[in-house]
């Protein structure tokens, strides 16, 4: 609800954009910061925007730096004083006096009154009247000018209504008590208000940066390095240097990206690649920071350390696509910054034409009717039009298994028109499964499945999984196995039940040269098909090809169908081959699809069409799909993927299937409706009684409005823009 005008440009505070160094700690003094609203603020150490008032945030986050939540807390404190103090407060004003019998303690009734305001008004107001004073001195107004205002002028005219009652006419005096009425609640409930909004927005920024942190939280802290006499000594991360040789042992990560010098061991890429299938790796071969070592051990040498590796790009890469997207300009602020001065100014009018061609006393008339004017202007049920609607629309969402991160995600939600999404795990289960038994000599498929299960129960390999898990759902004995021979990148041996087996790649068969006949042909319409096959030889002849596939999820179909029926574009991005991906395409019906895309490659295929003009949403569930999900304008993590996909991600499918985002579009169509209708209802008391309040109608009807109407009038907007937004509970969403 901030002010965010575009147009400022900032001079003194620019600076480059810095890569995030994952090294040690900052004193938070030299760190950069940068408002979220603002990208152009840019000031070394914490502070607040000058624009729209927003507390500052660092440029790229890192480990070292502690999360600053000091002012959330403040915030939060200041909250629930305010709000303990308010309760009773209102509860008084609103008509619990007359419970009251004791005239002694009637008579006090204000000065109580003035106890309970005071600290609310004053203490816990305080933050809004430094930001209403910085929004005056930087000549940007925004909400906390008209609130700093408001509540002031509503405190001050009160204050003054207790200490010298005296300097007020006859005709503000109550005819029922012959008593000023008194404002105190009304500045209250609009601090405590605000307040609330502040907790509610600080909240959700803090959990933005939980993203980047928990991609930090990858990289191990130490590595073991592998020193000149050949010892190794575990060292801090930052020691490593390109050109160290390191030590990865089974089950641990490896600390930074290079060469593997010696040894082998399938490693778990899937935080870089999303793929599920773990990826031989040999001398020779390159291996990435952070990835998990399968059962083997490595020796491997430095090449790309610090901010240099894959991981630190990556997280660079977040942290600008979550700064570089524009927000919306709020409608509110928008109209608040017209609003604001036109309000200012017609309270000044107000009071100068009172002064001058009022009827006696002219100033006291003049001071009281521009208060009513301000009371009833004050943005009150403003600040509460979108937050209702967005509370009780997340409530909504989350009920029906769609997760929204912030109110920015479910505005753009209905603006999509094209949807890339990525195949493992979001198209596909993401799991490895085996599909196809062909038995091709005299032994039958339970045989070949028997013997194949055999020989892959002993393998590390992670498509073995696949045919052992595949055999024992359909109930087949695994037979026993000896002198298992595994070959790096074709497959393996065996002895099986008294037979000689081998299973693997054409490489293999060439290898224990067994013919392939034409068994090839078979193969080739299998991986059109979208799988992956292996060969089994069975004593030295070609026995059977074995074929495993990520299946196709059950939701994906209709989702896609319906998503195609709203409008919107389908495409697939994926890492795997093309004839795997072309396959995927073809049976769930695709507009177009990418294969073979790296991670990088995500966010800039979705950066290309933006560019084309395509308002993107991107359904990814991987690490790897995290720079591409903070580039699109609406990011969409699947629940059933990691952690860091659902922090970069605006909008998060609890299930993970598609159909969610089909429902979401939905809600998000169903909320923006309703934001607009109370926006309507928050500026409808307040436009139709400004000029009533400035004493219009007086020449002709002699009606004054008396603030206590004008704060009536603001509780009426408030509460009818309450109940609006609580009918989205029972909106019908397609």
């Amino acid at each position: 609800m901030d002010n965010h005008n575009h147009n400022h440009n900032h001079h003194g505070h620019i600076h480059e954009n810095k890569k995030p160094e994952l090294t040690t700690p900052l004193a938070s003094a030299d760190v950069e910061y940068t408002c979220p609203m603002h990208p152009q603020i840019r000031q070394k150490g914490p502070g607040n925007c000058p624009i729209c008032g927003m507390t500052l945030e660092p440029v790229t986050p890192t480990l070292s730096i502690e999360e600053d939540n000091t002012e959330y807390l403040d915030m939060k404190r200041r909250f629930w004083v305010a709000t303990g103090l308010s309760v009773p407060l209102v509860f008084v004003t609103m008509g619990g006096r007359h419970l009251i019998h004791s005239r002694g303690f009637l008579e006090a009734m204000p000065w109580v009154e003035l106890l309970l305001a005071t600290p609310v008004v004053v203490w816990g107001g305080w933050p809004f009247y430094v930001k209403f004073w910085q929004s005056i001195k930087n000549k940007s107004l925004n909400m906390f000018t008209l609130i700093g205002l408001g509540v002031a002028v509503a405190y001050i005219y009160s204050l003054i209504a207790v200490l010298i009652p005296e300097v007020f006419p006859e005709s503000f005096k109550d005819p029922m008590t012959g008593e000023v009425g008194l404002y105190f609640e009304a500045a209250s409930v609009i601090v405590t208000l605000v307040l609330l909004g502040q907790v509610l927005e600080l909240k959700a920024r803090g959990q933005t940066s939980a993203a980047i942190k928990s991609l930090l939280g990858l990289a191990p802290k130490t590595a073991r390095k592998v020193m000149p006499d050949g010892s190794d000594v575990d060292v801090p991360l930052d020691e490593i240097h390109v050109g160290d040789k390191i030590r990865v042992r089974p089950g641990e990560k490896i600390p930074v990206d290079g060469l593997v010098l010696s040894g082998s061991s399938s490693v778990d890429e899937s935080m870089v690649s999303g793929e599920p299938v773990p990826v031989e790796k040999t001398q020779g071969a390159k291996v990435v920071g952070a990835t998990i070592n399968g059962t083997g051990t490595l020796l491997m040498q430095a090449e790309k350390v610090g901010k240099d590796t894959l991981l630190s790009q990556i997280v660079q890469m977040v942290a600008e696509a979550q700064r570089s997207r524009a927000p919306i300009q709020k409608l509110v602020d928008h109209v608040s910054a017209y609003f604001v001065p036109a309000v200012i100014l017609v309270a000044v009018l107000t009071f100068v034409i009172w002064s001058i061609w009022g009827v006696e006393p002219k100033l006291a008339h003049a001071v009281i009717n521009a208060v009513a004017v301000l009371i009833i202007a004050c943005p009150c049920a403003l600040g509460l039009a979108t937050p209702m609607s967005i509370m009780v629309a997340t409530g909504r969402g989350a009920t029906m298994g769609v997760l929204f991160r912030n109110a920015e995600a479910i505005e753009l939600m209905r603006k999509v028109d094209t949807l890339v999404v990525d195949k493992t795990g979001t198209l596909t289960v993401g799991k490895p499964k085996l599909v196809t038994v062909i038995a091709l000599g005299e032994h039958s498929e339970n045989v070949l499945l028997s013997l194949s299960s055999g020989l892959e129960i002993l393998s590390e390999h992670p498509l073995a999984a696949a045919i052992v898990s595949g055999a024992k759902e359909k109930n087949i004995e695994i037979s026993a196995a000896q002198d298992f021979n595994s070959v790096t990148g074709k497959g393996a041996l065996a002895q099986v039940a008294g037979y000689q087996v081998a299973i693997g790649n054409k490489a293999l068969m060439e290898e224990v040269s067994v013919k392939l006949g034409d068994s090839e042909a078979r193969a080739d319409q299998l991986r059109e098909d979208g799988q992956t096959v292996m060969y089994v030889a069975i004593d030295g002849k070609l026995a059977g090809l074995l074929g495993v596939s990520d299946p196709i999820k059950d939701s994906t179909l209709p989702a896609i169908k319906a998503l195609r029926d709203a409008g919107i574009k389908v495409i697939m991005m994926t890492g795997d081959n093309k004839k795997t991906a072309a396959s995927v395409a073809k049976k769930v019906g695709l507009d177009d699809y990418f294969a073979d895309v790296l991670p990088q490659g995500k966010a800039d295929l979705v950066k290309k069409l933006q560019s084309e003009g395509s308002f993107v949403g991107m359904a990814g569930d991987g690490i790897n799909d995290a720079p591409a999900l903070a580039q699109a304008q609406v990011g969409i993590a699947m629940g059933t993927g990691t952690d860091v996909a659902m922090n970069s991600a605006g909008v998060t499918l609890i299930k993970g299937d598609l159909t969610g985002i089909v429902r979401a579009r939905g809600l998000s169509e169903a909320t923006l409706k309703n934001i607009r209708q109370n926006l309507f209802f928050a500026f409808v008391y307040n436009s139709l009684g400004v000029p009533v309040a400035a004493g219009i109608l007086y020449p002709l009807f002699g009606i004054l409005l008396s603030p206590i109407f004008a704060a009536a009038a603001m509780a009426l907007s408030s509460v009818s823009v309450i109940v609006n937004s609580l009918m989205l509970k029972r909106a019908r969403i397609k």
